[in-house]
């Protein structure tokens, strides 16, 4: 049961970000009770390098934000819905487009070209080896890559710990386990967790710092 809820969510996640990707907003204001946005902007006071490049940007509300910022921005997706929609809300904003589309695992960036790499509630990509790689490869040394790969509701509201619970058993907010941090030391960098408390909730982020001295060490 817990097996097929996974692959039904995986499934539903999917369609979420490509052919239904005009409804992500309203359906992730749902699912995190309206926490969605702040646990996004919970990235913003660790991304302060003068260029930025966000993984699966979405509909694009950190693109929006760092912009606005001053921050020189590019963003990767493989979700030509997704472009559409946030290169819409960057030209309402008055914001020039960085949304390009295409897949993480070949980075079209030249080396050592980004201050941080981020990415927001991304799928298992993340711990790819040609992902981790090629942000290796576009990180300034000593840049880093910050990873929120999700949230925990932590209300005491009975619908709370319901969607708390299925989100445990759907595998969008497990159980942390350090074993995680493998595939980012095998890729040469050096791991931190952070976890920001909210009202309601709780953010894990992974700061990932690129290892000058790579070479030395392995």
């Amino acid at each position: 049961m817990e097996k097929a809820l996974y692959i039904f969510t995986k499934l539903f996640f999917y369609l979420l970000y490509h052919p239904l990707a005009w409804s992500y907003d309203i359906v992730s204001w749902i699912v995190s009770l309206g926490h969605w946005w702040s646990w996004i902007d919970t990235t913003l006071p660790y991304l302060t390098g003068n260029k930025v490049l966000e993984l699966g940007y979405g509909p694009g509300h950190l693109q929006v934000s760092l912009l606005a910022r001053g921050i020189s921005t590019a963003g990767l997706d493989a979700s030509r819905n997704m472009a559409r929609i946030t290169r819409n809300r960057l030209r309402r904003s008055g914001l020039p487009n960085s949304a390009a589309i295409g897949y993480v695992q070949f980075l079209p960036f030249s080396m050592e070209t980004f201050d941080q790499v981020v990415a927001t509630f991304p799928t298992d990509y993340i711990f790819e080896q040609e992902t981790l790689e090629g942000v290796y490869r576009v990180l300034k040394p000593g840049g880093f890559l910050l990873v929120l790969p999700f949230a925990w509701l932590t209300g005491s509201r009975w619908y709370v710990r319901w969607i708390a619970k299925l989100f445990s058993v759907t595998h969008q907010a497990p159980s942390w386990d350090d074993g995680n941090m493998i595939p980012f030391i095998q890729a040469g960098f050096s791991t931190e967790r952070i976890l920001v408390d909210l009202d309601s909730s709780i953010v894990l982020l992974i700061k990932a710092k690129k290892i000058i001295d790579k070479v030395q060490s392995d």
